[in-house]
């Protein structure tokens, strides 16, 4: 996923901003990693490039939880962080308007 593609996405729930949080990156395109609403705190996960940014009914927790485990995230089955975890320093937000 290009980075420049970043800004023009938003929750697919409730059409707020974005914050993108890097893991792995190779020069302008994103490999790993994931986005956080900033309204409803739902999390999205980056993976080789493609974001995952289907519907609630149509994710699969059980796939993703050992993916946001790896990267040190707690997730429930709402696809929500907890509000007392932590992110990472790799940070961005964007404005989705």
């Amino acid at each position: 996923m290009k980075i420049s593609t970043v800004e023009m996405l938003c929750c697919p729930f409730d059409k707020q901003d974005l914050m993108l949080h890097i893991i792995t990156q190779n020069e302008d395109k994103i490999t790993e990693g994931y986005f956080v609403c900033t309204e409803c705190q739902r999390i999205y996960p980056i993976i080789k490039g493609v974001p995952i940014m289907n519907p609630d009914e149509y994710r699969e927790f059980s796939l993703e939880q050992p993916l946001l485990e790896k990267w040190g995230l707690k997730s429930s089955p709402q696809f929500r962080l907890p509000h007392d975890t932590k992110q990472g320093d790799n940070n961005l937000s964007f404005d989705s308007n």
